[in-house]
């Protein structure tokens, strides 16, 4: 049901239901995940998101292993691809969040998690793909901003983090396009 990019990988998570009628997404929102903390790599972020983590696999885990979340997409460290909800559903990855006084983002929005942390850069690949997929999904959709978690949530998250080039970003945006899309400057004004 609904529109899965085409040719990824793709693994379905339950946590997800239908947008307020009428509503397209027009916020993309940046995130950044690993599991356990600052580690990189397994079927941890996968598990989380199917509702299959193990709370013994490691101490962390048996804090978190009861969340219901999700995103609509994943970009793992090498640039790999995973869906995990369509765009045309409401996948559940921005809590109690606002942008430009409208409450509720996960309503209007699609959730982007990159494989990643607040203490250390991300990768070539990770922004490669990044770039690639916010211009498939700006040419599906009337979106009007790339924003991080933190610019959601702010005093709540901080994702992408400290070490997220929005600028590296947005140059390969330009590249792809030949313009920035509209409001990409990771608004400072949702304060």
């Amino acid at each position: 049901m609904g529109w899965w990019f085409p040719f990824r990988e793709r693994a379905t998570s339950p946590n997800f239901d239908v947008r307020p009628a009428g509503q397209p997404p027009t916020l993309l929102v940046v995130h950044a995940i690993s599991l356990p903390p600052d580690q990189f790599g397994g079927p941890h972020v996968e598990q989380l998101f199917t509702n299959t983590l193990d709370p013994l696999g490691h101490p962390y885990f048996a804090s978190i292993h009861h969340l219901r979340v999700s995103a609509h997409f994943f970009i793992r460290r090498d640039g790999a691809l995973l869906q995990f909800v369509s765009t045309e559903m409401r996948a559940w990855h921005a809590g109690v969040s606002s942008w430009k006084g409208r409450e509720r983002c996960n309503d209007f929005s699609i959730g982007i998690e990159l494989e990643g942390c607040d203490t250390q850069p991300f990768e070539a690949g990770q922004y490669a793909r990044l770039a690639a997929l916010i211009q498939v999904l700006r040419e599906r959709y009337p979106i009007e901003a790339v924003v991080g978690h933190s610019d959601i949530a702010p005093g709540r998250k901080t994702d992408p983090g400290p070490y997220f080039e929005w600028d590296r970003l947005a140059g390969l945006l330009e590249v792809e396009a030949g313009r920035l899309p509209g409001d990409f400057d990771k608004a400072q004004e949702n304060q």
